[in-house]
Formats: C-alpha cells, structure tokens, sequence
C-alpha cells in the first residue's frame, strides 16, 4: 500500500454490509467485490476494504491491522469490554445513522415484570454477556448469565434460560417466540471508529477527505432542495414554516416586480402539510428535490 493508502474494515455479510457500501459508493467509492475475496482496492481513492466479520472488526481497528472500521456500536462495546478495555480506547469518528437498533431485556409474555429486580436470581441467556454483567453489575442485579453464539430468543421456550438480552430492530422476532422487550441496556447504530495507533501524515489526510465526503453524503440524505415562487414581504413568514434553513437565494421574476423565486435547502422533512403552510403564505409553484451530493 501507498503511504495514502488506509485499509477500511467492513462487515463481510450481514445486516450492515449492504447500508456500508452503499454509503461509500455515494462518496464516490467503488469496488469490485465477490464471495471469496477479503480484500477489494478502490481504484479512485487511496483505500482498501477488508470483508470479515463483524465480531472481528474491533479488534482490527484496535490493533491497527485496519485504520478504520465501519462496526455496529453494540458490537464494539461488547469485543473491548471482552478484552478488559473501554469502548473509548477507539475513538468513534462519526455515528452513521444507519443500523439502528438496541440491546434489550425481554421476558415471556405471560410473566409479569415488576421492575429491574425481576432479573434477580434469573438465568439470561445472550451473546452479549459482558454488556450485561457490566450493566447488571451498575445496578446491583446478581444473575446468572449464559452465553449462547446462536438464536438466543429460543432459550426461554426450551428451559435453558428464563429471559434474553439481545438485539432488537422491530421487535417481531421477540413477538414470534412469544416474548416482550422489557429493559434496554443500550442504543446502537452504525458508527465509524479509527485505530488508536499513531498514522501517517497522508493517512491522516486520506482519512480527513473520506470523512468530508461521509458527511456530504449524510448532510444529502438529511437536507431537501426547495424551489417557489413568492410574494417578496412573505420571505419573513416562509422561513418560519421551514426552520434549519440557511439565507435562501432570491431572484427577480422576469414581467413581476412584486414576486420572486426562492431556492433554498431544508433540514427539516418537508410533508404535504408544509407546502399547503407554504402556500397559504402566498408561495406558488413549490418543488422540492432530493439533493445527491452536498458539502458545506
């Protein structure tokens, strides 16, 4: 590899993996990728993917095999918490908002829970036994916790264990196994973490324009670009019913001295009730654009 060049971790498949290229295409990075390969060269910008799986990307990121890491923070807390360490030994570069989900308690639908308490004296079964204990231990639960690598949801229904804590999205495989989500240790989401091993000034620099492009690709996703036409003292009004905007552009409307059109871009979700706001203030003509690329 060149002095440049910085070798990026990625879940090889699995919930993320499809979310994590994609976002990186947007930044306008490709790579030709197939079921054997562990490593794929970006031809257009100094990094190399390496595919593993996700369990293993912390540890990677931590011992500088990679500088960087697209990880779900559940696993992350889990992997250096195995190791005797804190999560903020690798520093989090950017939280994705992607990924989305929390590590929960849950217990059968037909128990009745009566708070923390329940768990004392209980068997847990799941594949995150660290961030258990270290959150039962913080509330002075005695439990017994049993790991299991598998579909853990299934513990309580065969007798090995009388609650879970796993991971939870929507909730319907709690549902199908006939239990209900009653405590949440920890939210989680797709995050970028950088190795604590000191770079190169040019990775440092790789790194600095990835995460520039990273967060043009995310303010695209969060802003909207919003075109109409406007009478000229509802310009006030208009930025009142679309809060977050920057100063709009404001152009003459040729044969209209008393209108004008205003582009602008939005950070707010812009729904039907907003238009019809807008057009109650006089706006006509009103486009709104969903925006590729944006970079302030």
């Amino acid at each position: 590899m060149s002095n440049e060049t910085i070798r990026i971790a990625i879940q090889k498949s699995g919930r993320l993996t499809e979310k994590t290229l994609q976002i990186l295409k947007q930044s306008g990075l490709e790579f030709n990728l197939s079921n054997n390969v562990l490593f794929s060269q970006c031809e257009a910008f100094p990094v190399e993917l390496m595919l593993v799986r996700d369990d293993d990307i912390p540890e990677y990121v931590a011992d500088g095999i990679c500088e960087l890491g697209f990880v779900g923070f559940n696993v992350l807390q889990e992997k250096i918490l195995k190791k005797g360490q804190s999560p903020d030994n690798i520093p989090i570069l950017k939280h994705l908002g992607y990924g989305n989900c929390r590590l929960s308690l849950a217990i059968s639908k037909e128990e009745e829970y009566t708070g923390l308490n329940y768990f004392n004296g209980k068997k847990i079964a799941t594949s995150y036994p660290k961030s258990l204990g270290e959150y039962f231990a913080k509330n002075d639960i005695n439990a017994e916790i049993i790991e299991i690598s598998g579909s853990v949801e299934v513990t309580p229904k065969l007798k090995i264990a009388d609650a879970i804590c796993d991971i939870v999205s929507s909730g319907a495989t709690l549902k199908g196994n006939n239990l209900k989500e009653v405590d949440k240790i920890l939210d989680s989401e797709s995050i970028l973490v950088k190795t604590p091993k000191e770079l190169k000034p040019e990775q440092e620099q790789t790194i600095d324009r990835l995460l520039a492009r990273l967060e043009g690709v995310m303010k695209s996703q969060r802003n909207k670009y919003i075109m109409m036409n406007a009478d000229k003292d509802s310009l006030a009004r208009i930025k009142e019913i679309l809060p977050g905007v920057d100063e709009p552009s404001v152009m003459p409307l040729a044969g209209d001295d008393g209108r004008v059109a205003v582009h602008l871009v939005c950070e707010e979700n812009v729904f039907w009730e907003t238009m019809e706001n807008l057009k109650s203030v006089g706006a006509s003509s009103i486009l709104v654009l969903p925006i590729e690329k944006f970079i302030s």
